[in-house]
């Protein structure tokens, strides 16, 4: 038996349902609506079942303007129909609202059977119209909230898609007598398209799409999170202790021997060591060999190191040069250029390539409020990291800039050891799929406390310390880093 049933003229169904009360098989929850669920509010019934209902009770209505986007009701209980007449129905957990319009025309949809769900291109002309109410209550999306959709639209279909969704809503406004909403509907997807006006466009997104920088909007929601977390937080101050040169190369030195291996680039220590002190590659690992001489070049530079963007333009530049040095042997990676085609990681797909400069400035507008070092450092890496703005190398570039932070502000560099390597990357994935940047920021500060705890003048008492905490150990082979504050 379905959840639902609905009353019905047929003198059999009326008896059936009759008997069905009779016997508490059934109760009513609404006019003309009974259910066999006892045991939840008539309130959540009814907002699960709302599409069903309309479809039954309506039949031939068709679910329009914002709800033809959404299938919901609002935030306030609100659903949008257009019927033959203009009409208000309270039910329990929601309020249907009947306008007045033409019913079901050719592209509209029969959702379920009696309910029709407006197209595309109708539901754009709708949610263009003018309406006194807003936010929740009001029958349309936000001018902004349009213009994001539109320019989905063209981030997945290209021009041609956006050029499709005016021709077709060009005819339907002639079907529908919305000559005028046309008009602000061909303005919007004239300015995404640069050949009209870009002052009609109200969101950030679109603006930045008729500027030629449109940016990942989902990638910046996350980074917002970050950031306030980041902001509303307080950091010990870790200043560095080991000023020298040779210290400084110590460090740098294991810097870029834990980054490369988090990266596969695998080379016991003793290896790496020499094809660092000697600038030669072993002869079977060209390329591997110059991964770890590009990656201590820039972390051994204390200058270059030194140097932290000002301005999104310092930024992009940053990364570009820093990557022409960490790849310069590896031609086929583009070094020193970003990417110009999507890449991933397993299930993760990165910001598309024509999203990259748009993501980086946008959220370059976070990182620049921050002033706190180890925030600063926090906030730079992750905004690397899930750009990937670049072909190959973005973990390492990523790390290089994290700590560029602290050498600027002349605080405690991070290395990340091996043993501690599935932590980090577990800690990234889950900022990046759940939104949740505790665990990172958790993560990050435990290791920056560990490396604060390093001695790095003397390089063979430096490797001891790292090797008596299992700092060489796979996450799963050894315990993890533990070092009291």
């Amino acid at each position: 038996m379905n959840e639902l049933t609905f009353a019905s003229s047929n003198p059999q169904e009326a008896y059936r349902i009759s008997k069905l009360l009779q016997e508490k098989k059934i109760r009513k929850i609404a006019p003309r609506i009974y259910t066999n669920n006892f045991e939840e509010k008539p309130s959540e019934i009814v907002k699960r079942n709302i599409l069903e209902i309309l479809g039954n009770l309506y039949s031939g209505a068709v679910l329009s303007h914002r709800s033809a986007f959404e299938f919901k009701p609002t935030s306030t209980h609100q659903i949008f129909v257009t019927h033959s007449y203009t009409k208000k129905i309270t039910l329990p957990g929601v309020t249907i609202n009947f306008l007045r319009g033409k019913g079901p025309i050719e592209g509209d949809n029969e959702f379920v059977p009696g309910l029709y769900v407006s197209s595309k291109e109708r539901a754009f002309l709708e949610n263009c119209q003018i309406t006194k109410k807003s936010g929740s209550d009001s029958k349309t999306l936000s001018i902004p909230q349009i213009e994001e959709k539109l320019d989905d639209i063209l981030l997945v279909h290209g021009e041609n898609g956006l050029n499709d969704i005016r021709d077709k809503a060009r005819k339907v406004s002639g079907k529908l007598g919305m000559k005028n909403e046309f008009e602000i509907l061909n303005k919007i997807i004239g300015a995404l398209l640069t050949t009209k006006p870009a002052r009609v466009l109200k969101s950030d997104l679109a603006i930045s799409r008729a500027a030629g920088l449109p940016y990942d909007r989902k990638r910046i929601m996350t980074f917002e999170k970050l950031f306030n977390s980041l902001h509303n937080s307080q950091f010990k101050d870790r200043p560095e202790k080991y000023l020298s040169l040779n210290s400084f190369r110590n460090f740098a030195f294991f810097e870029a021997y834990f980054s490369n291996y988090i990266e596969g680039t695998v080379f016991e220590v003793e290896e790496a060591k020499r094809i660092v002190d000697t600038g030669v590659p072993l002869p079977s690992r060209d390329d591997d060999s110059h991964d770890i001489l590009g990656t201590y070049q820039l972390a051994s530079n204390r200058t270059e190191m030194s140097k932290v963007p000002s301005t999104a333009e310092e930024l992009i530049d940053l990364l570009q040069e820093r990557h022409r040095i960490l790849l310069s042997s590896r031609v086929g990676k583009n070094p020193g250029r970003f990417k110009e085609k999507n890449n991933r990681a397993g299930n993760t797909f990165f910001v598309d390539f024509k999203l990259v400069r748009g993501t980086l400035t946008k959220g370059f507008d976070y990182y620049k409020v921050l002033t706190d070092p180890f925030a600063r450092a926090a906030y730079m890496m992750f905004l690397v990291s899930e750009v990937h703005p670049l072909d190959d190398g973005n973990g390492r570039i990523a790390r290089v800039m994290m700590n560029a932070e602290f050498v600027n502000q002349a605080k405690t560099k991070i290395i990340i050891p091996t043993v501690f390597r599935e932590d980090y990357l577990l800690t990234l994935k889950k900022l990046t799929n759940e939104e949740d940047p505790e665990p990172y920021i958790n993560m990050l500060s435990k290791v920056h406390n560990f490396s604060k705890k390093l001695n790095f003048e003397n390089y063979d008492d430096l490797y001891k310390y790292l090797e008596d905490h299992n700092a060489f150990f796979e996450s799963d082979e050894g315990k993890h880093l533990i070092v009291d504050d």
